[in-house]
């Protein structure tokens, strides 16, 4: 959402930096009419790519980043959401109610990863299992497990597959349960610090 209005801003300015800067390159410096244009629009476009790096920077700045810290998580983040679009496709596949309302929950529980990275990029590193190995997991077994599912005729051998790809998903799932824990590990632990001074302060009152 952030990156979204900080495009719109840019985007923005850039515009008004051409608005504003073709008449005075045309009527202040005396330029020629599409000469003048052509340095407005010049000027927006280097406005604009001015503002981008300049958002970049305190971005990074405020996440304790350094830029190419910052730029890894982006690209991995941009990766995250080609692979959680493939498992929400896989996951659409899947018509069995019980099945459904547990990939819903899988669904969530990737999306909450994400969102939480995108929000505070250095919680990426907190993650790297994630990112690195377990969504692509993830992605793989479900692509597998929907493709297997949809086969008209199911032997023996055919649901022994599908009862270990089920049983390999529950495994993957959990790994990445263990990936959202760690991210926000810390946050549980500063939040029963606080319960607790609260209650000591609220027990001296008493």
């Amino acid at each position: 959402m952030k990156g979204i209005l900080y495009f719109i801003i840019r985007f923005l300015v850039a515009g008004a930096t051409w608005g504003l800067s073709w008449p005075i390159y045309w009527l202040v410096l005396d330029q020629e009419f599409w000469l003048s244009g052509l340095y407005g629009l010049l000027s927006g476009v280097s406005m604009y790519y001015l503002l981008k790096f300049l958002m970049i920077r305190h971005l990074v700045n405020q996440n304790g980043l350094t830029r190419r810290e910052y730029k890894l998580v982006e690209r991995n983040l941009k990766d995250a959401k080609e692979k959680i679009s493939r498992l929400q496709r896989a996951f659409l596949k899947v018509h069995n109610l019980p099945s459904a309302k547990k990939n819903f929950e899988t669904l969530r529980l990737v999306y909450k990863i994400y969102n939480i990275t995108k929000k505070e990029p250095r919680r990426f590193f907190l993650a790297q299992e994630f990112y690195y190995s377990h969504l692509d997991s993830l992605v793989d077994i479900i692509e597998k497990y929907t493709f297997l599912a949809s086969q008209p005729v199911k032997d023996a051998e055919l649901v022994k597959s599908l009862n270990d790809t089920k049983q390999t998903l529950d495994d993957i799932v959990e790994l990445i349960e263990d990936d959202l824990r760690n991210m926000i590990d810390n946050d549980i632990d500063t939040l029963q610090f606080e319960l607790e001074v609260a209650k000591k302060s609220i027990d001296r009152k008493r």
